[in-house]
């Protein structure tokens, strides 16, 4: 696990001092992502950084490396679980081999199977080679979107980076907001678009590869996750399929040369692999609030099962002080609160280990979420005609938000692509047209219409898994759980989201995976065989955060209302109607606290990146986490 950097182009010309020192600026940036030590490559047509975190092969894994004959070079942010495999079939086909680490099988791979080679990883991963002889790019992102990679051409050169904070060091590129991105994140609650929060920096999407050539980008697809129903499986035949799949991607994400343990929440997912993944140690936290404490969960299974649990609880205070810094990690303004959690469990674990197994990934792939009920809950309502359905849910728009059966009315009303978008869904068009000054035409549906036409004859759980592996697993889950491991410096493993499990989740049929009275029915009967009744049905909760409690007391009313009545607010939203939102919630109204989040935590960002002195870390505090001489 590591961070990468680098350039060409136009500034690949340039003095090599020139360009030695801003590419060391973008390393230095990401030196919480790799402490264990840095290397470049540098030619007159490209700049390559990275920084290491030492997982496999410590002695022999450095990088930028090298093909035999030196023609080209890589830089790897991930991790291949299948390289010993892969690596003795490259040596049958005549390769030789340097070192025993998988950014070498990479190496080879592409030699010899060129972009196929795509189709043949299990692992995560964002990785950059370079064609020296033909000066030639050619980068790839993992097929779920487990490591980030970002690009852009700035002035003439193509600049990338695991983090966008590393682009930003490049001098030619002048930060601009992108008021798009941000009239869809106040839907979304996460940066949705292909280009970020700043303008003329892009994300290379999950199953897709780029080539560079002479100032030319051309993006491809290599990998879909699209779920296709089967007829169903005997039931314990299925269940045994899922036990077997996500076992062996366990045991497959326990490949390393230091300790693995695993984070453990209340919930069946990360119960599942922590009572599988053959380690020592598991770690939790919880929020000092009964109802919000996972811990006692948590050490109740770790006795059971023989392994030592870590907890902390996590105070309100200590919560709010380390938001600034969590955003900044977050590189684009996030706001689900559990971000934080994973922030603080992630610093705890990193303080014994430097890889952990988290659960991310089971509920998009095996049908989790309580969301999922929706279609059958609504589907005696929709029998009725649609234009009464349309009639009664207008009539029912006029009531206050919090009368019970409204929101019911509006959403069958519509049809499921209309109505949902993924996992979270915060301002409604109307709404966030009342808050910001500047505005489109444009709805959250123009972003999930495509990917709904190509799931169109799939049934309505099935589609809107689909839509939740494109957006919310992408914006949301993967995100936070990388750059929140990676801030401190620590590998985070999700053995859900493998190949082997993707092949047999995508034929599940929607019977095994959702009915009236339960999420994830088949995988959850595969976890009864390791937890006790009431861990395997627990429902799903994910990290619980107070924020509705928070944003009703003075200390954090008063903390959000600096922020809202803040010049920085008024460049973006009309500040009566942000405060109208804030006052109602604490008087009790209605719960307004998600859409209070989600413009409190922007304008953080905001703050973070764009206003002067207001960056919480420093490039002296990247540099003193180094750990190890760099290879300059």
């Amino acid at each position: 696990m590591c961070g990468i950097c680098g350039f060409t182009g136009d500034m690949a010309g340039r003095p090599a001092a020139e360009r030695k020192e801003v590419l060391e600026r973008m390393m230095t940036r990401i030196i919480h992502r790799g402490p264990d030590g840095g290397g470049t490559y540098m030619d007159d047509g490209i700049n390559m950084g990275f920084r290491r975190l030492s997982i496999i092969d410590l002695s022999d894994g450095d990088q930028p490396m090298f093909n035999e004959d030196r023609t080209l070079v890589i830089t790897f942010n991930g991790e291949i679980y299948n390289y010993k495999e892969l690596r003795e079939e490259l040596i049958a086909c005549g390769h030789t081999f340097a070192n025993h680490s998988d950014t070498e099988v990479l190496l080879h791979g592409y030699e010899e199977w060129g972009e196929k080679l795509l189709d043949r990883l299990r692992g995560m991963f964002a990785f950059v080679i370079w064609n020296i002889p033909e000066q030639k790019l050619f980068a790839a992102r993992d097929m779920f979107g487990i490591k980030p990679f970002y690009y852009g051409m700035i002035g003439g050169s193509f600049v990338y980076g695991s983090e966008i904070k590393s682009i930003l060091e490049y001098p030619d590129y002048t930060r601009e907001v992108n008021l798009e991105a941000l009239e869809q994140y106040l839907s979304f609650q996460y940066s949705v678009l292909p280009e970020t929060f700043f303008r003329g920096i892009f994300k290379l999407a999950p199953g897709h590869f780029l080539q560079y050539d002479h100032g030319e980008i051309e993006i491809s697809r290599y990998f879909d996750p699209i779920l296709t129903p089967v007829e169903p499986a005997e039931h314990e035949a299925t269940v045994d399929a899922i036990d077997e799949a996500v076992r062996k991607s366990i045991d497959y994400h326990m490949v390393s040369d230091v300790e693995v343990a695993s984070l453990l929440s209340s919930g069946v997912d990360s119960s599942f692999v922590a009572s599988n993944f053959h380690g020592a140690k598991t770690f939790t936290v919880g929020f000092d609030y009964d109802k919000y404490n996972e811990i006692p969960y948590a050490q109740e299974l770790s006795a059971k099962i023989g392994i030592e649990n870590y907890s902390k609880m996590i105070t309100t205070e200590e919560y709010w002080q380390e938001l600034a810094r969590i955003q900044y990690f977050m590189d684009e303004p996030l706001a689900d609160p559990s971000a934080a959690a994973l922030y603080f469990v992630d610093r705890e674990a990193a303080k014994q280990v430097k890889v952990v197994l988290s659960g991310e990934g089971a509920d998009e792939l095996f049908g989790g979420y309580n969301i999922y009920h929706e279609p059958m809950s609504l589907a005696p309502y929709q029998k009725l005609p649609k234009g009464l359905r349309r009639g009664v849910a207008a009539a029912a728009a006029k009531l206050p938000p919090g009368v019970k059966g409204r929101s019911f009315l509006i959403r069958g009303s519509r049809d499921l692509d209309e109505r949902f978008i993924g996992n979270a869904n915060i301002f409604t068009v109307e709404q966030r047209r009342k808050v910001l000054k500047h505005v489109t035409d444009a709805v959250p549906q123009d972003l999930t219409a495509p990917v709904y036409e190509k799931v169109e004859d799939l049934d309505p759980v099935a589609q809107m898994q689909y839509i939740d592996l494109n957006f919310w697993l992408i914006g949301d889950i993967l995100l936070k759980a990388d750059k929140m491991s990676m801030a401190h410096a620590l590998e985070s493993r999700v053995p859900f989201l493998d190949r082997g499990v993707y092949e047999v989740a995508k034929d599940l049929p929607a019977s095994e995976k959702v009915t009236d009275g339960n999420t994830k029915v088949a995988f959850r009967e595969a976890a009864h065989r390791y937890l006790t009744s009431a861990g395997a049905e627990k429902k799903k909760l994910g990290f619980p955060v107070p924020i509705r409690i928070w944003l009703r007391e003075d200390k954090y009313y008063n903390i959000v209302r600096e922020m809202f009545v803040s010049p920085a607010a008024g460049k973006f939203f009309r500040i009566s109607e942000l405060m109208k939102l804030l006052d109602d919630h604490k008087a009790g109204k209605y719960d307004y606290s998600r859409h209070i989040w989600n413009v409190f935590i922007f304008l953080i960002w905001y703050r973070n990146f764009f206003e002067e002195g207001g960056c919480p870390v420093s490039l002296e505090e990247e540099t003193a986490m180094r750990r190890d001489v760099d290879r300059m």
